[in-house]
């Protein structure tokens, strides 16, 4: 049974959520490291608890955002115990704080599917603005085959859980409209198999490089 979209107050959640997810540990970095030359300006977009932003730091000039106040305490926390910084703004990345071209890169990893489709677009909009030309998004997301699909229907293939939190399945081709005023590099589905309590389950995400239009004589860094 579909049920009444939920107010945008479901940013909200995320304090919650945050207040008992664990810090994982910090997460690769190879991808961007290939692309984006050392002092460039980075823009974590939904940073959480710093798992990108630590590593990061090491390289970038880096500003780490997110909704909830405790995970941008955490991450700071984190980095400050390994004497490494960054920048932490609580922000929605629907409304970034930020001039426009400020950033050679954004890292945006399991944050897009957490929002609703009018937030997707504002998102990708202000990606946008914020993000000079030549500069590349790097980009994760849940498919529609995951395990996880499933919930109370908002939109399609969209989920309001019980603990306030939106959940979006993609398409490759949902993203590469999403991404239509962009010139995308690559998009491409990553499926594996998961075992649960001897049962077999489809993982499924979609991983994206994606690159704004250059003009002429744009420099990077």
């Amino acid at each position: 049974m579909t049920q009444e979209t939920p107010s945008y107050t479901h940013f909200s959640a995320w304090d919650k959520e945050y207040s008992h997810v664990r810090w994982g540990g910090a997460a690769p970095i190879e991808p961007i490291r290939s692309r984006i030359p050392e002092g460039c300006r980075i823009l974590d977009a939904g940073s959480g608890k710093g798992r990108h932003l630590l590593p990061l730091s090491n390289f970038y000039d880096c500003t780490g955002i997110d909704v909830s106040p405790t995970a941008l305490k955490a991450s700071g926390e984190y980095l400050a115990k390994r004497e490494r910084e960054a920048h932490h703004a609580v922000s929605s990345i629907t409304h970034l704080p930020f001039a426009d071209n400020s950033f050679e890169g954004i890292v945006c990893f399991g944050v897009l599917q957490h929002l609703m489709e009018d937030e997707r677009e504002r998102a990708v909009a202000e990606f946008r603005r914020v993000l000079r030309p030549g500069g590349t998004i790097f980009l994760e997301v849940f498919g529609i085959q995951d395990m996880r699909y499933g919930g109370d229907a908002v939109e399609p293939h969209t989920f309001f859980r019980q603990s306030g939190i939106i959940y979006h399945y993609f398409t490759k081709e949902e993203i590469e409209n999403l991404f239509r005023d962009f010139g995308i590099l690559d998009i491409k589905d990553v499926i594996t198999e998961k075992k649960f309590k001897g049962e077999k389950h489809t993982r499924h995400m979609i991983n994206g490089t994606i690159q704004l239009a250059s003009e002429i004589d744009a420099e990077i860094c």
